[in-house]
């Protein structure tokens, strides 16, 4: 039976409209299977989640929701897949979360775009493309983020200052694009006074099952509120 909260939140997810694509890295993919079986084709992360809640929300609407995170990409990564993995679907709302990877390249050595200039001009150059293409669609950026787990102590330092300073760049992104942005950091910094950072995100950057449930609720939020 449907509550007055629930009822409430079916109207407001009203504006993400028929088709909605999530679009990201490992955080997104969330071990989802390759195939259309139902019980896989989301993953358990926080696409999962949103759907369930919206989906069971509001039956009668015939939202469908897809997930084509792809564990490990980078920006690059992503958007040499963006037309047959977003573009050819033709998405009511579009959520990207996307960045962590490309700090990791960093770490790893693999790129020197340490300041982030490069990450910011070729996700412009995308949502700039997306934009044309796509001119109805909702965009929904999520800000990368990080919590002081990952297993080098001595690095975490480093890691917060990599994962923020994109951060602020997809802050600054989705304004210029008229974006809802989703301030994932803020939420993660929150949970962390409630339980120790661990029970969040177990890696620095991966959630536990109940991050992800952080990850969604703050989606909703953000999502809702603009609706």
């Amino acid at each position: 039976m449907n509550t007055p909260d629930s009822e409430r939140l079916g109207r407001q997810l009203l504006g993400m409209g028929e088709l909605v694509v999530f679009q990201g890295d490992s955080i997104t993919h969330g071990g989802r299977g390759e195939t259309e079986d139902a019980n896989h084709i989301l993953g358990h992360s926080y696409p999962f989640l949103i759907a369930a809640e919206a989906g069971a929300t509001h039956p009668d609407l015939g939202r469908r929701f897809v997930n084509r995170g792809i564990s490990g990409d980078t920006l690059a990564a992503m958007t040499a897949r963006w037309q047959q993995d977003v573009l050819d679907l033709r998405p009511d709302l579009l959520s990207i979360l996307i960045g962590v990877n490309d700090v990791g390249a960093i770490m790893d050595g693999w790129s020197d775009d340490v300041d982030g200039s490069r990450f910011g001009s070729q996700y412009d150059e995308l949502l700039t493309r997306t934009r044309a293409a796509l001119p109805g669609a909702r965009l929904v950026l999520g800000e990368p983020f990080y919590l002081p787990t990952s297993p080098n102590p001595d690095l975490r330092k480093t890691w917060a200052a990599h994962v923020h300073a994109r951060a602020a760049i997809v802050r600054d992104l989705a304004a210029s694009h008229d974006a809802v942005f989703v301030a994932y950091q803020q939420a993660m910094d929150a949970a962390a006074l409630r339980a120790p950072a661990s029970y969040w995100i177990w890696d620095g950057v991966h959630p536990t099952y109940a991050g992800q449930r952080v990850l969604a609720d703050t989606w909703i939020s953000a999502v809702t509120r603009t609706a």
